[in-house]
């Protein structure tokens, strides 16, 4: 693994490039370089890596079935979706296994990984919660399922070794109608309380508020969600709904049809096309922390606030199948696994109708 030292135009400074050939997955031959390595050991650092990644077994170091596995991915999910996976691979996973080879990933790292997380506390004694537990475990599962498919590793240990966390909450942060009312009065800009307002009485989620445009606020007093919004890395992207079911058509109460018609009128030039909000994501999290504080409300996330929304009509009595179409839920049973502890006494009740049919004087 030889590295090559070169000098830049200024004479004095010395760098290191890296020069090797590899034979890519055609069978074609190629040479490799990359210049610019401050140090030696940096160039054929680089090289070693570049070498690893080509391997197709597990004996491959962890940190390259990453690369490989991301590289694969990002030809068949969102940007949104690789971000999260970014997150979590590099905050949870390659701070514990990064160094190590596929191959020499057991059960017990496995369990120690994951004890490692279920013990963890942050300055407050507060734990991760059972939800993220529960995504970042099944980030680690799926990628050894990926080393399992394509690079001979016998099983994996995730499987064996047993998850941790829960697919759902068994409480949710949400605010009542009154709670949200009182919240929505603190609030100064007209543009933010009107997207909070949108977000609270429709459920949608904040990137499909984002992407609204005058154009999606029919006539017929709906809202026609056909896009999502994303900020990646500085650029801004208009993206496909999250599922197919989230392609939709929702009606909106009077009073919000008119406070968005009113304030799409007094937009100088706006256009159909433009997007009727330009504040970020980030902007609405500063926002509903300071108006919740201020407002002397339990704090609760933007997202939050479509639980909230769905909350309200399981009071109202809507029954689940409506509240997935206007969620825009792929199935009924996403909706029933997300919000069913939301409906404590609905058995009671069921048992109650069951008895008056037997013992009509009851």
């Amino acid at each position: 693994m030889p590295a090559y030292k070169y000098t830049l135009k200024d004479g004095k400074t010395i760098r290191w490039r890296a020069k090797f050939y590899v034979t890519d997955w055609t069978g074609e031959k190629r040479q490799i370089c990359k210049r610019g390595f401050r140090t030696q050991h940096e160039a054929k650092e680089y090289e070693r890596s570049y070498m690893d990644q080509q391997n197709t077994t597990s004996d491959i170091m962890f940190s390259s079935l990453v690369e490989n596995y991301m590289e694969d991915m990002e030809h068949r999910l969102k940007p949104t979706t690789m971000e999260n996976k970014w997150f979590i691979i590099e905050g949870k996973l390659l701070p514990y296994f990064g160094k190590l080879k596929v191959c020499d990933i057991d059960t017990i790292k496995i369990r120690k990984w994951q004890n490692e997380l279920i013990s963890y506390r942050d300055e407050d004694g507060k734990p991760y919660s059972q939800t993220y537990l529960k995504t970042v475990n099944n980030q680690m599962s799926a990628l050894l399922n990926y080393a399992v498919a394509h690079y001979r590793l016998a099983f994996n240990p995730c499987k064996a070794a047993g998850s941790m966390g829960k697919s759902n909450a068994e409480e949710m942060n949400i605010w009542t109608q009154e709670q949200y009312e009182k919240f929505s009065s603190v609030l100064q800009k007209s543009s933010l309380k009107l997207a909070f307002d949108i977000l609270f009485y429709t459920g949608i989620r904040s990137g499909e508020l984002l992407a609204l445009t005058p154009a999606d606020i029919l006539p017929t007093k709906r809202i026609d969600i056909n896009k999502n919004y994303a900020k990646i890395k500085g650029e801004e992207l208009f993206l496909e709904p999250k599922t197919p079911k989230a392609k939709r058509c929702i009606a909106i109460p009077d009073f919000l049809y008119n406070d968005i018609t009113d304030y799409i009128s007094m937009l100088y030039g706006i256009e159909n096309g433009d997007r009727i909000f330009y504040f970020t994501k980030s902007a609405l999290d500063k926002e509903i922390k300071r108006g919740a504080e201020k407002a002397g409300l339990p704090q609760i996330r933007v997202h939050d606030l479509r639980h909230s929304h769905a909350s309200m009509l399981i009071e109202l009595g809507f029954a689940p199948l409506e509240i997935a179409d206007r969620l825009g839920h792929e199935s009924v049973k996403t909706t029933l696994d997300t919000y069913s502890h939301l409906y404590p006494d609905k058995d009671t009740k069921l048992a109650e109708e069951l008895n008056r049919l037997r013992r009509p004087e009851a």
